[in-house]
């Protein structure tokens, strides 16, 4: 079976990525593990937006102590504001990544502001990564924000994180917008190189033992899948941009569902956190046993071919099938 297919414009030998996932790619022999097993591609661990933020307070901080004590101090270095300050050792994981695996290496930044990641961005391009994915993380909870100026702040992102390097730009986005069809049209239009669907949001929980807010990571389940398969089954053919699943896949099947929805690839950390990085040989061995059995040749062949664009029933896809979903459904109860 031919399992080929391309993403951002990089040839892949199948459709399993591993998603960002520090757990998984924060250790290179991990990385080259994941290419034995069957990975195509790594999105490593995100740097996030706050490091930066933190390491340039930290670099103001050295430079300016003391200097009140001696005026004539202040001329020795410039302002802090002309250092482009960023994690040396990530873009050291990402040269060893590339000295060890075959595979692309594909780079994360998270965050929500423009930012002094824009340059960074740069410095991960000239790291070696084959592409970027920008995880814009925002949770708006200001009342007077509108969901038009939200969404202005991605494109603005994405542009200028554009104009800065040369390598393709994914941007993993949330389900949230009002339209999301339309944002995804806007971002295809500002440069994106391709869209992830979708951001998984961890959701806060409440200890009640210390009354107090924790964070609380629950991997996900297949069931998550439905949504990112349904909104790349919708997109797919009517922008001209690569679609990446994400979220809930954990075999084969689900897989090959989203291929024929229309995705590129998919990308897989939950199944791997459960089962450890050897299923990726699992997960392709169940991918070309149902290819062989109902007689495809290759992923290029299926892809799309239950999307919204060619499936019987488009309608499947939107509300009709909402309305189908509830008058046809039986209560566990009454089957027994």
């Amino acid at each position: 079976m031919n399992l080929t297919t391309t993403y951002l414009g990089l040839t892949l030998k199948s459709p399993l990525v591993v998603g960002s996932c520090a757990p998984l790619t924060e250790d290179v022999d991990n990385i080259k593990r994941m290419e034995d097993s069957g990975a195509s591609a790594v999105i490593l661990h995100s740097f996030f937006e706050e490091q930066l933020r933190q390491e340039r307070l930290e670099l103001h901080h050295h430079l300016t102590y003391g200097t009140e004590s001696f005026a004539e101090a202040l001329t020795y270095f410039p302002e802090p504001e002309i250092f482009h300050v960023g994690s040396q050792e990530y873009l050291d994981h990402i040269r060893k990544a590339k000295e060890m695996v075959d595979m692309p290496i594909i780079g994360s930044i998270n965050g929500s502001t423009l930012g002094g990641w824009l340059d960074y961005s740069k410095q991960i391009e000239q790291a070696g990564a084959d592409a970027l994915e920008l995880n814009i993380y925002y949770v708006p909870t200001d009342l007077d924000i509108p969901g038009g100026e939200i969404e202005q702040n991605y494109l603005e992102i994405l542009r200028a994180v554009k104009a800065e390097v040369n390598i393709p730009v994914a941007v993993k986005i949330s389900p949230y917008f009002s339209n999301t069809a339309n944002m995804a049209k806007r971002l295809s239009e500002a440069g994106a190189d391709g869209l992830v669907l979708f951001n998984r949001f961890y959701q806060p929980d409440i200890d009640l033992s210390n009354l107090e807010v924790y964070p609380n990571v629950l991997l996900s389940t297949p069931q998550a899948m439905r949504l990112p398969m349904r909104w790349i089954a919708i997109l797919y053919g009517k922008i001209d941009i690569d679609l990446a699943a994400t979220s809930g896949i954990h075999n084969a099947t689900d897989v090959l569902k989203m291929v024929m929805a229309g995705a590129k690839i998919t990308q897989v950390v939950s199944a791997l956190l459960r089962h450890g990085i050897h299923y990726l040989s699992t997960l392709e061995e169940g991918m070309q046993n149902w290819m062989e059995e109902n007689e495809y040749e290759s992923i290029e062949q299926m892809q799309g071919s239950l999307s919204q664009l060619h499936c019987p029933d488009p309608t499947a896809f939107e509300r009709a099938q909402y309305m189908k979903a509830l008058q046809t459904y039986a209560p566990i109860w009454q089957v027994r």
